[in-house]
């Protein structure tokens, strides 16, 4: 293993936040496995760790929110990668809002889509979900600053440590 560790130690991917609803229920988590993995039609994978607190939400919902972070808002990724929702309630923290489906979208995200899970996929210690977006935007002052990548928040301890 040692050589596919060097591997993807050189991977220095975007990061993102995912929130999911359902059961009266809000979570979310900082996402370091995500990307877009077809062309046409438009889908993205994320992969949820199974031991987070969103995970478990998500299994029971029918939509997520995937949003991209600049490297100036790592106070957020902080929240949302270093904080369980065990014991947290992140969004008493932030300003969000619902968009389709119920989606709770953060209200600071430098730009964020809504996509309706297709499928859940058993990807070993994490759950990837694919998604078709149904509903997208971004903030304008914060379109040209560079994206919080894995680089940038190695130094986040997770609120749930990796088994």
């Amino acid at each position: 293993m040692a050589g596919v560790d060097a591997f993807t130690d050189r991977l220095d991917p975007d990061m993102c936040v995912v929130t999911a609803t359902a059961g009266g229920e809000r979570a979310g988590c900082l996402v370091g496995f995500a990307s877009q993995c077809s062309i046409r039609p438009v889908r993205f994978v994320v992969w949820l760790s199974k031991v987070n607190h969103t995970c478990r939400v998500a299994s029971d919902a029918r939509f997520l929110a995937v949003h991209l972070l600049t490297r100036e808002q790592r106070e957020l990724a902080e929240l949302f990668g270093g904080r369980t929702g065990d014991t947290t309630d992140k969004f008493r923290h932030v300003g969000w809002r619902e968009e389709h489906g119920g989606a709770a979208v953060l209200q600071d995200a430098a730009a964020w889509f809504v996509g309706e899970v297709l499928t859940r996929t058993d990807g070993g210690d994490h759950v990837g979900f694919v998604l078709a977006p149904v509903a997208w935007g971004e903030r304008a002052e914060q379109r040209k600053g560079p994206l919080l990548r894995l680089g940038d928040a190695r130094t986040i301890e997770p609120g749930h440590p990796v088994d």
